[in-house]
C-alpha cells in the first residue's frame, strides 16, 4: 500500500513577510527575530517575491552594498514558485529540483497559505525513517 504525503501535510503555515520598500537591514533583523531565513516580499499586501539569506549575501553584501540603504525589492528573487496544497511531496520536490529553489510557497484560493522548504522535507523524511526503523524491531 502506497502512502502519498501531500504538501499540506508538511508545509509550514506561518509565513513571515516584509514590504518591498523595507531595507535589507530590516529584513536581516526580521529573519533573526523570526528564526527564518527567507521572507515573503509584498507590496501593499500582495506577494511579489522572496528574499533569502542567499539573496542578502550574493546581491547585497558580496557587491559591497550597504544593507541600511538597499531596499528588499531590489534584491528579492521573483517570481515566486508556487504549488497547491494537494500536490504530492514528490511533485513538490520535482518542482524544487526543476526550478532550482529551496522553498515553494503554497497557494490555495489565490492566497499564500504556507511554504514548504527542503529543510522541512528532509526533517520529516528523517522522522519517518526513524519511526519505520522502530517498527521493524517490533515486527
Amino acid at each position: 500500500m502506497a502512502i502519498a504525503l501531500t504538501v499540506k501535510d508538511l508545509m509550514e503555515k506561518e509565513v513571515t513577510s516584509i514590504e518591498a520598500s523595507a531595507t535589507v537591514a530590516d529584513a536581516i533583523a526580521l529573519m533573526v527575530r523570526s528564526k527564518v531565513w527567507s521572507l515573503l516580499v509584498v507590496t501593499h499586501g500582495l506577494p511579489e517575491g522572496v528574499v533569502t539569506e542567499r539573496d542578502v549575501l550574493r546581491r547585497c553584501i558580496n557587491k559591497g552594498l550597504v544593507p541600511r540603504e538597499v531596499k528588499v525589492g531590489a534584491i528579492m528573487s521573483s517570481p515566486l514558485i508556487t504549488i497547491g496544497p494537494d500536490a504530492t511531496v514528490r511533485e513538490a520536490m520535482s518542482l524544487m529540483v526543476e526550478k532550482d529553489v529551496r522553498r515553494l510557497y503554497v497557494v490555495a484560493g489565490g492566497e499564500i497559505v504556507g511554504r514548504l522548504t527542503q529543510t522541512r522535507f528532509f526533517q520529516s523524511n528523517f522522522d519517518l525513517m526513524l519511526s519505520l526503523s522502530g517498527l521493524t524491531g517490533a515486527l
